[in-house]
């Protein structure tokens, strides 16, 4: 699939913007929500909605706490966003290539694992249980990260 860039006002926007994005789904572009989306593209991270909102607080980007919750559950319905439930509060991530997640039981921290990295257990899974896991299918790994070891 080609990744042309599009004109935007006399610019050039690359695809993966924050403001072709969300035109893309035809949202309008708020601050509130130009932030959030920015902020979970460069952060390349799954953060909560406390952890959003202090990061763009910290950036000198306050936005209200309510408008990041509300965000991230618009973001999330429209599929820009996805959620990984896990202890304690839901993290945000941004969607794109298929990805799977470990989750740690212990801090709640959440990190991306490429899809071609499971690729036999999933075909495993989808042979014993006859489920075929959908793009945006993902196996959530719960267990302890480095950090918080044993």
């Amino acid at each position: 699939m080609s990744v042309a860039p599009q004109m935007e006002r006399g610019r050039t926007a690359m695809p993966d913007e924050p403001r072709v994005r969300l035109r893309q789904h035809r949202l309008r572009c708020t601050p509130g929500r130009l932030r959030v989306l920015a902020l979970l593209t460069a952060s390349g991270s799954h953060l909560s909605v406390a952890q959003t909102w202090e990061e763009l607080a910290r950036a000198g980007n306050a936005v209200h706490p309510a408008t990041v919750y509300r965000t991230l559950e618009t973001l999330t319905e429209i599929g820009l966003v996805h959620a990984v439930h896990g202890p304690g509060p839901v993290r945000y991530g941004i969607t794109g290539e298929p990805h799977h997640h470990t989750v740690c039981r212990q801090c709640g921290h959440v990190e991306g694992l490429a899809s071609r990295h499971l690729t036999e257990a999933v075909e495993k899974i989808e042979e014993l249980t006859g489920l075929r896991p959908d793009a945006s299918g993902s196996l959530l790994v719960y267990g302890r990260c480095a950090d918080c070891g044993d």
